[in-house]
């Protein structure tokens, strides 16, 4: 579920009239002292410090591109420092106010948004609009209403979502269900890390659940190639989608099973005239169960359910 997305998308939405902070950009006075207007306000003592901006690539003069980059002692065109993506100052670092006044609004990102998602998104992709975002548009984040400052820190020194220790809890702060499935019995190790978000889904575009790979069986083969295939007894739902029989993110069953066999198989096979179904009277009536059905149940006998490469594993049992 989107669920904080969602909520974030209506926080966008609810600040100043955004066609009124873009026209800003065409219009605004920007600032002849640059960052210095903002960081006399805007330092670490402040209710948003952002100091630690110069620790990052869009802090660094250094860097091609950023807005802070400097040549010859001067602020390029195209570098406009904090104005580059907050827009023209203008009035908004008069020292004085008269009571009661407010101080003219400035384009803000992420949970302090105050300008549309699409907006925000703009001003990030005038410059990130390389590959790696190609399929950005159209995608469920985008559709979600998702702003990149939602889940990147433009102004921290370390942005957690591209670290392996936090990506999967900035990611956990929307989808609440799948940080649950991952603390169940069974699931990939992203408890500890070994595996990421992003092993599996690009967040900024991709096919069905944002995965990476053509499709989610693609993106499960990427690692289970054991279970690749071409087989020459082939298990129909194996080939159709892994989903049919396991949870990515985490199961109470083991293997990642949706249910625990032979429930699962009797979804689909009936056990009517199986050996594994009780035979006599006497057993209906004591309601025993069948020896086929302990410990692995259907799979005592029919292990090679992915399928099968033997000449007689017609019924996977080889």
């Amino acid at each position: 579920m989107l669920t904080g997305s969602l909520m974030a998308a209506e926080a966008h939405a609810a600040g100043p009239a955004h066609d009124e902070l873009v026209a800003k950009f065409a219009e605004g006075e920007y600032s002849r002292r640059g960052a210095d207007s903002c960081l006399g306000c805007h330092d670490e003592d402040e209710p948003f410090p952002t100091l630690e901006v110069f620790r990052t690539v869009h802090g660094h003069p250094g860097v091609p591109g950023s807005p802070f980059q400097m040549a010859h002692g001067a602020v390029l065109p195209a570098g406009m420092q904090c104005e580059a993506c907050h827009g023209p100052a203008g009035e908004h670092t008069a020292g004085i106010l008269a009571v009661g006044a407010s101080r003219e609004p400035m384009i803000n990102f992420g949970l302090r948004g105050n300008a549309d998602a699409a907006v925000q998104n703009g001003l990030c992709l005038a410059c990130h609009a390389n590959y790696e975002r190609a399929h950005w548009a159209g995608s469920a984040h985008e559709q979600a209403g998702l702003a990149c400052a939602d889940c990147h820190l433009v102004h921290a020194e370390v942005d957690a979502v591209r670290t392996r220790e936090r990506q999967a809890e900035t990611c956990g702060r929307c989808h609440r269900q799948v940080a649950a499935d991952t603390l169940k019995l069974s699931s990939h190790p992203m408890r500890d890390n070994q595996f990421l978000c992003r092993d599996c889904h690009d967040p900024h575009g991709g096919g069905d659940a944002l995965v990476r790979r053509a499709t989610i069986n693609d993106a499960c083969l990427a690692c289970h190639t054991d279970l690749r295939g071409p087989f020459l007894w082939e298990h129909a739902p194996v080939v159709e989608d892994c989903g049919i029989c396991h949870v990515p993110h985490g199961s109470n069953q083991p293997a990642l099973l949706v249910r625990r066999a032979p429930q699962l198989c009797q979804g689909c096979h009936s056990s009517v005239g199986h050996r594994s179904f009780a035979q006599t009277p006497e057993d209906l009536a004591a309601g025993r169960a069948s020896a086929f059905l302990l410990a692995n149940a259907c799979l005592n006998c029919h292990f090679a359910v992915h399928g099968s490469n033997h000449p007689s594993g017609n019924l996977f049992r080889r």
